[in-house]
């Protein structure tokens, strides 16, 4: 039997998924919490072998960071993370050390339960890119890397100057980026624009690693 924990900070996706490893052969619900540091806590106190994993959980703690800390610790949990945040840094940061797979909570519960049971025996299964979602006039795809860097930054509260020498371009530069994308999607002002990438879980920055 696979004895699965699940980290899930909303109550119908947690009620949902614990009833789907419940009905799923070959799994068995080993616990079910809200935190993901709780989560980290279970594995540490017993017999884990997987971990579905949301990314903003309660107290708005990472799952990314507890994940790094299970997959370092040893006990042979895998870490499946589960997540509705198009973020792309969520999908990097899976990728480079925090999950063994992720996967998107619109892609299917047939798929998960069987990228489940495919993590659980050694493969590491990922998208190849995040999901691009409509942002008023434009979908996300249409950001380019350098230009969401520096979006970022600015939701993050850095100033043009601030990002202009991280990036190693002119205060201009940084104005026309922001500019651009606030043209191509048709929004007000910057205002409403950055509104839309967080409401959209295009870009997150409040979660706590610890």
């Amino acid at each position: 039997m696979i004895r699965t924990v699940i980290a899930e900070d909303n109550q119908y996706m947690l009620n949902h998924l614990k009833a789907l490893v419940q009905r799923t052969e070959g799994f068995e619900l080993a616990g079910a919490v809200t935190d993901a540091f709780e989560a980290e806590a279970l594995c540490e106190s017993g017999k884990v072998d997987l971990v579905l994993m949301d990314v903003q959980t309660a107290h708005n703690n990472n799952g990314l960071a507890a994940g790094e800390r299970i997959r370092a610790s040893g006990n042979g949990a895998k870490v499946l993370v589960v997540t509705s945040l198009i973020d792309p840094d969520v999908l990097n940061r899976a990728r480079m050390g925090a999950a063994d797979s992720l996967w998107y909570k619109d892609h299917g519960d047939e798929d998960l339960m069987d990228v489940a049971r495919r993590t659980v025996a050694g493969e590491r299964i990922f998208p190849d890119t995040s999901p691009s979602v409509e942002l008023k006039g434009m979908l996300s795809g249409d950001i380019s890397p350098r230009q969401l860097l520096i979006l970022r930054r600015f939701v993050q509260g850095a100033t043009y100057e601030e990002i202009a020498a991280e990036l190693g371009i002119t205060k201009n530069g940084v104005r026309w980026n922001l500019d651009q994308i606030a043209q191509k999607g048709g929004f007000a002002n910057k205002h409403e624009m950055l509104a839309t990438v967080i409401e959209n879980k295009l870009i997150v920055t409040t979660l706590k690693d610890s």
